[in-house]
């Protein structure tokens, strides 16, 4: 969810600073020279600990014009790796319109990860904090955070809900297998984007396909439009349109939250979809509102059109480059199909993950692919971390790419290899987080492995 955030304010940001270039070159050589001179010399000693190096660039912009440049190709670390090798692994910068820490350090990124909101906080582009909300669970510390955060993950990795998601996925990846014809093109990223909408949204809010489906994403497709505009609130522009659009999804949701009050909820033993697990845990003392409710849901339903889509897609793209990779993993599951179809049982979730290379290549997949390139947040006071200083307001960014991509982490790191995990090494860590980390680690981590598994089933075994 991070990553798409992240990718949308890129995109927008390239718009944006387009519009200052013309600023900075209608000032004379001289006086821009001067300037960034005195931009860049500024230097901070609080107690022990010293500002890494680095450069804030140009006024205003910062470095963000290289920054953005970097994010659209296919070598987006090329602008940390470059600063890595000029200032070391953590360094000084000025992107996303802050001054900036940027760690491609695992460890300094595992401290401030796992540090409380009386140290950092989450902290994203003002566009997008007006469209997730305040009540988001990607803004919200303290309690109310950690409350919500562990009600879903317990859901989330409950065996109850493993079985629903693995019996949705295998239903609609039947129905979208089904239109899949000879010498016809099958976009992979978009065949997976609808199934993992579908399976998503029916964890979060129980609806199945149909009518109230196909209204809400086509308001999600309105609303997630909205991620990557500029923060102007005015009637006609996009923003406002997202906005309008993500009321309208939150009236369907508060509509189901009524309809299941209404039902009773003392008679739900087993809860269904994430409403169900925040309304039976809904302390008298701290209560979650409908309001609260409905706009986690619409928040948590993006990772359905970005992060698993892009897993499975990814998998695919690497398995293709890869005839030994894809060899294993098909002979893998084909054997699994004939040992079920012989004992007459159909396979249950714990099947699909119990495949050790399946498994191999999709963390191969999470660490080449980087669904998530890396997390931002916001110093609430000076931190000294290993003797570098995060002054008090700066944005932190853990860029989780650069790590994953670092030889000195993983021999021959571009080249995709499943067999490095093959001796059970350990994926838990601090060089290996394609979820993210601390107390905000990504309570659906392991539905995205199902999903994936099941995924890559059905499609080596039933498709060359």
């Amino acid at each position: 969810m991070d990553n798409l955030l992240l990718i949308l304010f890129l995109t927008a940001a390239a718009s944006f600073f387009s519009t200052l270039i013309l600023y900075l070159r209608s000032s004379s050589p001289s006086s821009s020279r001067s300037r960034r001179r005195s931009f860049t010399s500024q230097s901070h000693s609080h107690g022990h600990g010293q500002l890494p190096l680095g450069t804030l660039g140009w006024p205003i912009v910062g470095e963000s014009l290289e920054f953005i440049s970097c994010a659209l190709t296919d070598r987006p670390e090329s602008f940390m790796d470059k600063r890595r090798c000029m200032y070391g692994k953590v360094f000084k910068s000025h992107i996303f319109g802050t001054p900036t820490i940027v760690s491609t350090d695992a460890e300094v990124s595992k401290f401030v990860l796992q540090s409380d909101a009386k140290a950092f906080v989450p902290f994203y582009p003002k566009s997008l904090t007006e469209l997730m909300g305040k009540s988001s669970i990607l803004l919200i510390n303290g309690g109310l955070q950690r409350r919500i955060h562990g009600l879903i993950g317990s859901f989330f990795k409950s065996a109850d809900l493993k079985a629903q998601i693995t019996r949705d996925m295998e239903k609609y990846i039947h129905k979208s297998m089904e239109n899949w014809m000879q010498d016809q093109p099958i976009y992979i990223q978009d065949e997976s984007k609808n199934i993992a909408f579908q399976v998503l949204v029916k964890a979060l809010i129980n609806l199945d396909p149909g009518e109230q489906m196909e209204i809400l994403k086509k308001q999600f497709q309105e609303f997630i439009s909205g991620l990557m505009s500029l923060p102007v609130n005015i009637p006609g522009s996009q923003l406002y349109r997202s906005l309008q659009a993500k009321k309208k999804m939150a009236r369907l949701i508060q509509e189901i939250i009524q309809s299941k009050r209404d039902g009773g909820m003392s008679n739900i033993n087993v809860p269904k979809d994430v409403i169900d697990v925040l309304m039976m845990n809904n302390a008298s003392d701290q209560p979650l509102t409908d309001d609260l409710i409905a706009d986690n849901m619409i928040d948590m339903m993006i990772p359905g059109e970005d992060s698993v889509p892009v897993l499975m897609t990814l998998a695919v793209k690497y398995l293709s480059d890869y005839p030994a990779a894809l060899q294993q993993l098909t002979d893998e599951n084909i054997k699994l199909k004939e040992l079920k179809a012989q004992l007459g049982e159909p396979l249950a979730w714990s099947d699909y993950l119990s495949l050790p290379f399946t498994q191999n290549v999709i963390t191969e997949t999470l660490r080449m692919g980087n669904i998530i390139i890396g997390v931002m947040r916001k110093a609430m006071r000076d931190i000294e971390i290993k003797g570098y200083l995060i002054p008090k307001g700066w944005c932190f960014f853990a860029y989780f790419r650069s790590v994953h991509l670092d030889e000195s982490n993983y021999d021959w790191p571009y080249q995709f290899n499943p067999w490095r995990w093959q001796d059970n090494k350990d994926i838990s860590n601090s060089s290996f987080t394609p979820f993210g980390g601390g107390q905000r680690l990504c309570p659906g981590l392991d539905l995205a492995r199902l999903e994936a598994s099941i995924f890559l089933h059905h499609l080596v075994t039933q498709f060359r």
